[in-house]
C-alpha cells in the first residue's frame, strides 16, 4: 500500500495553504510544516505561525513549527553577504530551496515517516518514460512559473516531491479556490522581497549585518579613465544604469568590478553582450552528464526569458553554455537554467 503521508511546507500564503486543501482532497495524509528560519522576516513572524497553523486546524491537520534560524543563517544569510563582499549578486530563494526546503524539511519528512514533501511553488514533477526518471517541468503557468528557482533540488529527492499548484493557471483561480473554501488567508498579498530583508533595503541589510561598509572608489571606463565616484560597490550590479551620476554622451552602463582596486567598470550598452558563460555548482536533473554538447534554452535570470545555446560539461562541477545570439546583462551569482521544451535538464552558478 503506497505511503500517502506528506510533509508540506506552510508559510501561511495562499499557495501553501490552498496546497494543503488540495493535498487532503487528493487522499493525502498532510502535516503542515511551516520553517522558523529568521527573526521578523516575511515568513517568520507570528501572523506567519498563527495564520498557517489556523489553516491547518480548519482543515483537520497537524501543524508543527520547526526553527532552523542558525541553519538558515549559514546557508543562506551568509551566502548571500559573502556574495556581495566578493562583488557576486545572488539569488538566495535557490539557496533556501536547495538546503531548506528540499534538504533539511526532506530529512524532517523522513523522521515523521512521510513519503513525500510538497510546497506551494508553481512547477510540476512527474515521472517520464522517454527519459525514464522523474522530471521536473514548468508549471501549467508560464507567467507564475518558478522551476528557475527549483533547479538545485537535489535529484534524489525529486520523486518525493509534489506541487499541488502544478496544473492552475493563474493565481486568481488560486484565491478562488481559498474564497470557496473559506480559507481565512484568501486575499492576503504575495510576499515578493527576500523573505529576511521584507523592506527590500538590501544594502542597509549588509551594513547592519557584516562588515561591509560604504567605501567610495573611482568609476572608471574600459581604458581605466576615472569617470565619477562609487558609494561602494556591493550597492551596483551588472547592467546597472541608474544612481551613477557621471555625465556621458552616450549612456553607460555597470560591466564589472575591480576589487583590488576598488574601481567600478562601466561602459556602453553594447559591452553588456555576451555569447558564453561558465557555471559551476551544477545539478543535473535529467541527464547523468552532458559531456556531449546537447542543445537546450538557457534562463540567466529569474525575470529573463530563455535564449536557445549549447551546453558541454567541462568537469563534473562545471558547464559552458554557448548563446545562438549574445546575451545582455549577464550577471556573476545569478543561476543558468536549462530546459528542453518545458522539462528542466539542470543548472548551476554563473561565474
Amino acid at each position: 500500500m503506497e505511503n500517502k503521508k506528506v510533509l508540506l511546507g506552510m508559510s501561511g500564503g495562499v499557495d501553501s495553504s490552498v496546497s494543503a486543501l488540495l493535498l487532503k482532497n487528493q487522499g493525502y495524509s498532510v502535516i503542515g510544516a511551516t520553517l522558523e528560519l529568521y527573526n521578523g522576516g516575511s515568513c517568520c513572524n507570528m501572523d506567519t505561525y498563527l495564520d498557517a497553523k489556523n489553516i491547518c486546524k480548519s482543515l483537520g491537520i497537524d501543524h508543527f513549527t520547526y526553527e532552523y534560524k542558525a541553519e538558515f543563517k549559514k546557508y543562506v544569510i551568509d551566502n548571500f553577504i559573502e556574495s556581495y563582499r566578493r562583488c557576486i549578486t545572488p539569488n538566495p530563494c535557490i539557496e533556501c530551496n536547495k538546503y531548506m526546503k528540499f534538504g533539511l524539511m526532506y530529512e524532517k519528512a523522513k523522521e515523521l515517516g512521510c513519503n513525500y514533501i510538497a510546497t506551494g511553488h508553481y512547477a510540476k514533477v512527474e515521472y517520464s518514460d522517454k527519459y525514464k526518471r522523474f522530471v521536473l517541468k514548468k508549471s501549467k503557468s508560464e507567467k507564475k512559473d518558478q522551476t528557475y528557482v527549483l533547479w538545485s533540488i537535489p535529484k534524489e529527492v525529486l520523486e518525493h516531491v509534489i506541487f499541488p499548484l502544478a496544473d492552475f493557471e493563474d493565481k486568481e483561480q488560486i484565491r478562488q479556490i481559498a474564497r470557496d473554501n473559506n480559507l481565512k488567508v484568501a486575499n492576503k498579498p504575495d510576499s515578493e522581497d527576500i523573505c529576511f530583508i521584507p523592506d527590500g533595503n538590501y544594502k542597509k541589510f549588509l551594513e547592519r549585518n557584516s562588515t561591509i561598509k560604504p567605501k567610495v572608489g573611482d568609476i572608471v571606463n574600459l581604458s581605466g579613465q576615472a569617470l565619477g565616484k562609487h558609494t561602494g560597490l556591493y550597492n551596483y550590479t551588472i547592467g546597472q544604469r541608474r544612481g551613477l551620476k557621471i555625465s556621458n554622451k552616450v549612456p553607460l552602463f555597470v560591466t564589472g568590478f575591480d576589487i583590488n582596486k576598488n574601481e567600478l567598470i562601466v561602459g556602453e550598452e553594447d559591452k553588456l553582450y555576451k555569447k558564453d558563460l561558465i557555471v559551476k555548482d551544477i545539478n543535473l536533473l535529467l541527464f547523468d552528464d552532458v559531456y556531449s554538447e546537447i542543445n537546450v534554452s538557457v534562463k540567466t535570470r529569474y525575470s529573463a526569458k530563455c535564449a536557445s545555446a549549447k551546453i558541454k560539461q567541462l568537469d563534473e562541477n562545471t558547464i559552458k553554455v554557448v548563446f545562438d545570439n549574445p546575451q545582455r546583462a549577464i550577471t556573476p551569482g545569478q543561476s543558468a537554467v536549462f530546459y528542453l521544451d518545458d522539462i528542466v535538464v539542470g543548472g548551476g552558478k554563473i561565474v
